[in-house]
């Protein structure tokens, strides 16, 4: 078991990626960008877009492909003024 707090994001993107890997290729990013945008709340896309930074990160290739076409949710910092 991981320590890192990001496991169960990644874990759960690459499951995304997976299920997608199955349409035709040119609908396959969206529709794991589409998922996203729909499902995960913003802290959890604000945490993805931590992950995607990551040189290491562990992400299936599909969702990195997704990731200019998923909503980048606004900084923390800017929501609690």
């Amino acid at each position: 078991m991981s320590h890192d707090p990001h496991s169960k994001l990644v874990y759960m993107a690459n499951q995304i990626a997976t299920f997608f890997k199955s349409q035709p290729e040119s609908e396959a990013a969206q529709g794991v960008a589409t998922h996203i945008n729909k499902f995960w709340e913003p802290r959890m896309r604000r945490q993805l877009f931590e992950i995607l930074e990551k040189d290491d990160n562990r992400l299936n290739a599909l969702v990195i492909q997704a990731a200019p076409l998923i909503r980048r949710p606004e900084p923390a910092e800017s929501i609690r003024k």
